[in-house]
């Protein structure tokens, strides 16, 4: 079987050429991230490797309600969205609900789902909805013959621009 070769932005992921996916984690103020995107650019250009900026809204996983999770969709969407347009970066973002979804692919150019949710058949299809390259992480508790299920639900729903992580 032939690895599939999918297209962010002009980036081609499955290919033979490196490529990051790096940022924050989370959205912390604006003022951290444009120096971050700032930074990556310059590696990017420095060391010729195409980066997709990543960095979540949400991040609705944390052990502990008391840690931070982001600045939510309006305010986190906005600061990516300045990023994409100064610094020309394409954009990843972690998505946790489907009625996330359009919304976030209104601004990102790739949708992920988190390990824990790769088995949401609602947040999948809504992902997948989108028409946006979905990543999927791999979930740990999945053998990795079993990511078939969650490919298969964005196919089904219409999309086939899919990356595993």
């Amino acid at each position: 079987m032939s690895a599939k070769k999918v297209m962010v932005g002009d980036i081609q992921c499955g290919a033979d050429d490196l490529f990051l996916i790096s940022g924050p984690c989370v959205i912390e103020d604006e003022m951290v991230m444009m120096k971050t995107a700032e930074k990556l650019k310059e590696l990017s250009e420095k060391m010729n490797i195409p980066i997709i900026y990543k960095s979540s809204f949400l991040k609705d996983n944390r052990s502990s309600l008391s840690y931070y999770d982001g600045p939510g969709l309006d305010k986190g969407l906005a600061i990516l969205a300045k990023v994409k347009e100064q610094f020309g970066f394409t954009l990843l973002t972690d998505i946790h609900y489907p009625d996330h979804a359009a919304r976030v692919a209104e601004v990102c150019d790739v949708l992920q789902i988190p390990a824990y949710l790769c088995m949401q058949s609602g947040l999948m299809v809504a992902a997948a909805k989108t028409g946006k390259v979905v990543n999927i992480k791999h979930g740990q508790f999945l053998a990795p013959d079993n990511m078939k299920h969650p490919v298969g639900k964005c196919v089904a729903a219409g999309n086939d621009q899919i990356i595993l992580t």
